[in-house]
């Protein structure tokens, strides 16, 4: 039950609130004539992430600019990084920031019928809709996740190699591999709530562009942003930050850092689709 609540919410500890909200409403329920205690249990546990992710959309109108540094830097709610990383990565980092972009219902009918097989018949009454309506739920957001398939496209493909070599070489801190990727005159741009998070307003250059990632991107998962080759970085599933790179003739020429909420809702986030 908590993977499904962490699939849904992205929070270990909204995840952990939801389970035991379900069993606070098992344990007041009689459940002798239930057949099927799991199928039972996973409709429970969907329906509270449901309202819990209308709750977050609705709060979302609200300016969440000034929290966005706290929540990052938050240790103190009991919930261990370290886990939450772990459990991150086993879900896929790049997925969770995908479906937090999905409305609540889309989201719920993926995550049950692609990620946990539940039929669409019993999937329906969760979201308040008839099955062909939570079939077209669950098949906008497939179409979400999927994205692009980066070898369909050979730009694309250029792109990912440039992106993924200065990815690696800011996580493992070469300074000359940064450099190799980056033009002489690439410019590094962040609004103002990346201003917040570290970044600088303009940076010209790249040893300075190259400094401002130096071993600083250990939390970042490539993605297509608006169709192109890009990064987003993402806390409890809720996507935070988005580094977004102009490529030509193999360089990096601009990167912007966007973090201002409104603008991130803007974007067109896909997954990028594996080798294999």
């Amino acid at each position: 039950m908590q993977a499904v609540a962490y699939r849904m919410l992205g929070s270990l500890t909204e995840a952990n609130d939801a389970v035991q909200e379900s069993w606070l409403h098992l344990s007041r329920s009689d459940t002798g004539e239930v057949k099927n205690v799991v199928g039972w249990f996973t409709t429970v546990v969907a329906r509270i992430c449901l309202d819990m992710l209308r709750l977050r959309q609705a709060q979302r109108e609200e300016s969440l600019e000034m929290s966005l540094p706290e929540r990052i830097a938050s240790r103190g709610n009991g919930i261990d990084p370290e886990q939450e990383l772990l459990l991150a990565d086993s879900v896929g980092l790049a997925l969770l920031v995908i479906l937090d972009t999905l409305t609540p219902a889309e989201r719920l009918a993926f995550v049950l019928h692609d990620i946990f097989a539940m039929p669409f018949e019993e999937i329906a009454p969760v979201v308040d809709r008839t099955e062909a309506a939570t079939r077209k739920l669950a098949s906008r957001a497939r179409r979400r996740v999927q994205g692009t398939t980066i070898e369909r496209d050979a730009a694309l493909s250029e792109q990912r190699t440039v992106v993924e070599a200065f990815l690696t070489a800011s996580r493992e801190g070469s300074f000359e591999a940064l450099l190799a990727v980056l033009d002489p005159d690439v410019v590094l741009r962040a609004d103002a709530i990346a201003m917040l998070l570290g970044g600088s307003a303009d940076v010209h250059g790249a040893a300075a562009v190259a400094e401002q990632f130096f071993r600083r991107a250990y939390g970042v998962r490539p993605a297509l942003v608006n169709g192109s080759m890009g990064l987003v970085a993402a806390r409890q599933g809720r996507l935070f930050l988005v580094i977004k790179p102009t490529i030509s003739q193999g360089k990096i020429t601009e990167i912007a850092l966007i973090a201002y909420p409104a603008h991130l809702r803007q974007l067109r986030l896909s997954l990028i689709m594996s080798d294999s």
